[in-house]
């Protein structure tokens, strides 16, 4: 019997020390905290929008509000809208749209069609990231109720839209380059081997952590992207 119960208490004491290493894992996220931070920078995106409108036109107060009430109810509010199949959409209007037409009317007080080629590709993109994240998700999403536009796709088509996204933004640049009449903003393309590798990773049929560097690449296409435009723009004018 004494033997027994040193074992169980080593037993024990293994198990209580492996509890213990847990103690050095993350902490769930603080859901007040994130909602704080939320507020913090919606209200600052809110002061610069209004000093935005003072110095051109006060009807920009109204394009900011629609963003504000957009990020809210993304995944906020009653009916999020988000889960509801219009996540891309979102994205497209408020990341490509609103995003590069806005800057460029603030700068110059005019929508040139060459920045609403620019936004079309920066959209496009955007929506890229999300459709990738958003197809990772695809099993648990369905599992969860939530009807993202990959859940309501399915899995083969949202791999397929990933591409026809990818490919629109590139066409997108060319015809920026064209409307702009300088092929310096073909630097944009510096972002096309990211975005060849993310594709043919998407159409090999990768799934779940596999996904995650897609999300990476993509959001550096991007980025790389926006670069390779403003760098063309400043050489070429």
């Amino acid at each position: 019997h004494h033997g027994r119960g040193r074992l169980d208490q080593g037993r024990l004491r293994r198990r209580c020390g492996a509890v213990r290493r847990r103690r050095d894992l993350p902490e769930p996220p603080d859901h007040a905290a994130v909602k704080r931070a939320a507020l913090g920078f919606l209200g600052l995106g809110a002061a610069l929008g209004v000093a935005l409108a003072a110095t051109t036109t006060w009807w920009l107060l109204l394009v900011g509000a629609a963003a504000l009430v957009a990020a809210w109810t993304y995944t906020g509010g009653p009916s999020p809208y988000g889960y509801r199949a219009l996540g891309e959409v979102s994205v497209f209007l408020f990341f490509g749209l609103v995003a590069v037409l806005g800057t460029t009317y603030v700068q110059l007080e005019e929508v040139t069609g060459t920045a609403v080629a620019a936004a079309v590709g920066i959209g496009a993109l955007a929506c890229a990231i999300l459709v990738a994240n958003n197809l990772r998700d695809i099993p648990t999403d369905t599992v969860s109720g939530k009807r993202t536009l990959a859940v309501v796709l399915g899995d083969a088509r949202s791999r397929r839209f990933y591409a026809l996204l990818c490919l629109v933004a590139l066409v997108a640049a060319v015809v920026a380059a064209v409307t702009a009449e300088s092929y310096w903003l073909l630097l944009a393309f510096v972002c096309a081997p990211l975005v060849a590798r993310s594709v043919r990773t998407v159409l090999a049929g990768s799934t779940g952590p596999a996904l995650i560097p897609v999300l990476k690449k993509t959001g550096v296409a991007e980025l790389l992207y926006a670069v390779g435009l403003t760098v063309g723009c400043i050489i070429g004018s």
